[in-house]
């Protein structure tokens, strides 16, 4: 069905010394590229820019790249479809580029081709509905040669909807025509998986590690875990899975770690993998259970960067969970040791719940990147801004690893949406799918992001390839951002 709407569509060092506004000032190549790359850096969608810079992000540049509305000319058919999620994107050999998008709402998952000035030229579904059992796919990852010594290959989160709750395993080259048959791994368990991240192959010479983060909701005990498979190098099938546990007595619950505060961790091993019996096991074990485990990422640089990571819990607000699971976001940091990756220590670096704190105003934090100095923190509100402060649209904020200062970097501007027609004020869209693409393009300090435009409605926002019965038509937005600090 063709649309016919066209009514409005890490080699390089961080430059954490450098001001956002030095990023485009005459004679300053930050974020240029070199003289041969073709990548031009523009709108290419028809859909305005929806999203508002807040004061010191001023100078970033914005550049809407696809939505829902847009007809790619290579595959005019094709619809981005509904609630655009996690992404990786891949440098190919002839000069163009492929992204991987997970599509949540249709439970699929699309494989975009941009030509090598980064212009969307057409698009297909690699996974669809029936090859997930209408299981949203939420967040991904690329698993990649250069990082991980083996690839590619793209990890995607089936976590809510169909019965398919697991990892799932996609080539980021496998045939269109193929797109109603999957492969999970069932190694690394069955949960309501957000993601699954593999670490870098520095972090742990001889092995692959992959934290898994789990986004169980319960109204009692908070109950998402944050889980770790380790095999060998580049096997993803013969190791072994673990789950996180506080070491330190007094911390039952996650309200027990304090902001700003360390706390001894082991990785229990789990004998089941079936999701049921993970979560029996998780609880009879003392495996930590976090109000809803999000979007995970480790930090760029060094090996003992690399064995660094920082994952999001995005709280759930109900009386029961007063004093054991976060209400309005956490943010953590786990430190693994050096020479092994079932050890370490995690701290609470940012509090939603302290009302008074530096993070008063998240509002449900849910995806995360990180680059080498910075974690990108983005909101998907769960629809309780019920103090001052979280009284607002979805927001992107930068956390200074270093000196721990927190920044708004932009917000969905909805009042102008809804002025142009694109959704209402009354449903609050979630920013996601944020991945830093700066040496995959070869233009430092760039990023994609994306937003799923709540309330954004059209018959026409999903693909009949990926879902022929869709559930959901809200659009989607892709987003170039530049100039942010690595």
């Amino acid at each position: 069905m063709k649309k016919s709407i066209l009514f409005s569509f890490f080699a390089m060092a961080a430059l954490s010394s450098c001001d956002v506004k030095d990023f485009f000032e005459p004679g300053n190549d930050h974020g240029n590229h070199h003289d041969d790359n073709k990548v031009i850096l523009e709108n290419q969608s028809v859909t305005p820019n929806l999203l508002d810079l807040k004061p010191g992000f001023k100078n970033l540049k914005i550049t809407t790249l696809l939505s829902s509305e847009d007809v790619l000319p290579g595959s005019p058919d094709f619809v981005y479809g509904s609630m655009a999620d996690g992404a990786g994107l891949i440098k190919n050999n002839d000069g163009s580029y492929t992204l991987i998008n997970n599509i949540e709402a249709d439970y699929s998952i699309a494989r975009i081709t941009l030509d090598e000035t980064f212009k969307p030229v057409s698009g297909e579904y690699i996974l669809n509905a029936e090859a997930t059992a209408r299981t949203a796919q939420c967040s991904g990852s690329l698993i990649t040669p250069e990082e991980h010594g083996f690839g590619p290959l793209y990890l995607s989160g089936g976590e809510w909807g169909g019965s398919s709750k697991a990892v799932f395993s996609v080539d980021p080259y496998k045939d269109a025509t193929d797109a109603s048959i999957a492969e999970t791994l069932p190694a690394l368990g069955q949960w309501s998986t957000e993601n699954a991240v593999a670490l870098h192959k520095k972090a742990f010479p001889g092995k692959t590690v992959v934290l898994i983060g789990d986004d169980t909701s319960d109204n009692e005990v908070p109950s998402g875990q944050l889980a770790m498979y380790v095999g060998n190098h580049g096997d993803l099938n013969g190791g072994n899975l673990y789950g996180l546990k506080v070491l330190t007595d007094g911390i039952n619950y996650e309200m027990d770690m304090k902001e700003g505060m360390t706390y001894d961790i082991a990785f229990e091993e789990y004998s089941e993998r079936t999701l049921n019996e993970l979560e029996t096991e998780s609880r009879a074990k003392g495996i930590m259970g976090f109000s809803r485990v999000e979007d995970i990422d480790w930090r760029r640089g060094d090996a003992k960067n690399n064995r660094e990571f920082f994952f999001a819990v995005t709280g759930r607000k109900r009386d029961a969970l007063l004093g054991k699971g976060t209400f309005y976001g956490r943010i953590y940091h786990v430190i693994l040791e050096k020479n092994n990756p079932l050890k370490g220590t995690i701290s609470c670096v940012l509090d939603g719940d302290k009302l008074d704190g530096k993070a008063k105003a998240f509002h449900s934090p849910d995806n995360v990147v990180v680059t080498e100095n910075y974690v990108y923190i983005q909101e998907d509100p769960n629809g309780y801004p019920d103090t001052p402060g979280k009284s607002h649209y979805a927001q992107l904020y930068e956390y200074n690893i270093k000196s721990k200062n927190l920044k708004t970097v932009l917000e969905c501007n909805q009042d102008y949406a809804a002025s142009l027609g694109y959704g209402t004020t009354d449903r609050t869209w979630e920013i996601t799918g944020m991945i830093d693409i700066s040496e995959t393009i070869d233009v430092d300090r760039t990023f994609l992001l994306i937003t799923q435009n709540h309330g954004w409605e059209n018959p026409l926002f999903t693909d009949p390839l990926a879902n022929p019965t869709t559930d959901s038509n809200e659009g989607s937005m892709l987003y170039v951002v530049q100039g942010l600090k690595r």
